[in-house]
């Protein structure tokens, strides 16, 4: 019988440089010998899309709308039989999330009731836990530049002080998670060298 393949989460505020840094883990991990599926949230999928014209600023959706709407995308991302959480570990794949119930608690649940967007995430048996997040942890204001010098259109949640708010709640929430495999890493100093802190956390 195949060997499960874990679930690798990673975080941070925007510009914390999750894009290199999965890119790096993955390739680490296919030296390894490893089999890796790369994916992220919002998916690509049709409440993904949904998302991702709230988060642009094309359509107005409330925090509520937002929280709802990120949890019918998570589901849909654990459970679809094509390419899901579960049917890619379970074919012995790593897969690596961009983002997962972590910045629902983050974003969503500073603007509307937390305990609510927590319960429904934690506790949906559909949704699984990660085998192992990573926190890249970098000060708004150095994420604030490389967002302006790296891209031409910002979503709304990517302004310094933003950032910065975020950033904090991100720690609040890690804090109340206790029994969640999170690891938090400086992602300000060398591209390689964290990539390498990384690489020994994941193993």
């Amino acid at each position: 019988m195949e060997e499960k393949g874990r679930f690798i989460v990673f975080e941070g505020i925007d510009g914390s440089g999750k894009t290199t840094q999965i890119r790096l883990l993955a390739e680490h991990l296919k030296r390894a010998g490893r089999k890796v599926h790369i994916t992220a949230e919002p998916t690509t999928s049709v409440s993904g899309g949904l998302l991702r014209d709230a988060l642009c600023g094309a359509r107005k959706r409330s925090p509520g709308e937002l929280a709802a709407l990120f949890l019918l995308d998570r589901i849909n991302h654990n459970v679809c039989p094509v390419n899901g959480i579960e049917k890619l570990t379970s074919d012995g794949y790593d897969v690596i999330c961009d983002r997962y119930y972590y910045s629902s608690l983050a974003y969503q649940g500073s603007q509307t009731d937390y305990r609510w967007v927590a319960d429904m995430n934690l506790n949906c048996p559909e949704i699984r836990k990660p085998d192992i997040c990573i926190f890249l942890d970098i000060d708004a204001k150095t994420a604030a530049k490389r967002i302006s010098s790296d891209r031409a259109i910002t979503e709304v949640f990517e302004k310094e002080q933003t950032l910065e708010t975020v950033r904090n709640r991100y720690l609040e929430v890690f804090a109340s998670l206790p029994e969640d495999n999170v690891k938090i890493i400086n992602a300000s100093g060398d591209v390689g060298e964290v990539a390498k802190l990384i690489a020994e956390c994941v193993g």
